[in-house]
């Protein structure tokens, strides 16, 4: 994990984001890239949005837009001592792109270049904007996405859980974690009784896997009840004091999720905790 993607935008949560990003970097000396999110808006809209204004002045405005966002991570990384990219020492160091294309959709390509991009997790005021760049990162990069929590926690990836549901995601996932996994004082491996399962290995599996790559994981087990299994989920990491959940995303398909809801859903508009996730 030594290249880390940190899409920047002007939402309460992204300090938040930055912070994690900042810890996961101390602890494996990684590189932070940032660059301004921002939509594409089509030729048509941008004539409608400019009546009674210069197009100087609309392009002047969205460069000012682009400037803010360049200053509020350079500004963090220089508070918190993070030297730009190019410094000496295995330490982490932090980068600006400028050149960023207005497209969400840049996320998926770039972050192919990436070992992880960092982004807030979902709630109720996130913008679709935030929403289609996690989905462009998750179903596009080939690469892991870390959904950050709301209120940064003070370390990572020392305690680390893994849902395991039998599937192709959740081992995508699980190998994507591994250089994490190697670092933990703590790994579990979680098995939701009557939970949203796939046909697969079980858990005794994925331990032994664990095992036999130095990683002396343990399992748990826990009965579903009357809760979604997301919420399982999180009960359980909450309950060991789990510092990141290792979450394979959209085991089943999006349309399911977005009418039946969904594990993944309900993680990624929940949770309390930095979760890893791949598709």
């Amino acid at each position: 994990m030594k290249t880390i993607l940190v899409p920047t935008q002007s939402i309460a949560t992204m300090r938040s984001t930055l912070e994690t990003a900042l810890l996961l970097a101390r602890r494996t000396g990684a590189y932070i890239e940032g660059f301004p999110l921002r939509i594409a808006i089509p030729p048509y809209v941008v004539a409608e949005l400019t009546a009674g204004l210069t197009m100087d002045a609309y392009d002047a405005q969205r460069d000012e837009e682009v400037a803010e966002l360049r200053r509020l991570f350079e500004t963090f990384m220089q508070e918190h001592d993070v030297p730009p990219s190019g410094t000496a020492g295995n330490r982490p160091c932090s980068g600006w792109l400028a050149a960023a294309p207005e497209d969400e959709g840049f996320i998926g390509s770039h972050g192919r270049a990436f070992d992880m991009t960092i982004m807030s997790r979902l709630d109720a005021d996130s913008p679709g904007l935030h929403r289609r760049a996690i989905e462009s990162a998750l179903f596009e990069s080939g690469r892991p996405v870390l959904l950050a929590p709301p209120a940064a926690p003070k370390q990572i990836a020392s305690n680390i859980m893994i849902h395991w549901n039998g599937s192709t995601e959740q081992a995508r996932a699980n190998a994507f974690a591994m250089p994490l996994l190697h670092l933990a004082e703590r790994v579990t491996v979680l098995t939701v009784v009557g939970g949203q399962d796939v046909p697969g290995p079980s858990a005794d599996y994925i331990l032994r896997q664990l095992q036999h790559n130095g990683i002396a994981a343990k399992p748990i087990r826990v009965k579903l009840g009357d809760r979604e299994t997301g919420a399982a989920v999180l009960d359980a990491a909450r309950a060991e004091g789990c510092d990141l959940l290792v979450k394979g995303a959209f085991t089943r398909n999006r349309l399911r999720q977005m009418i039946f809801g969904g594990a993944t859903s309900h993680i990624m508009e929940h949770a309390d905790l930095p979760v890893l996730m791949a598709h």
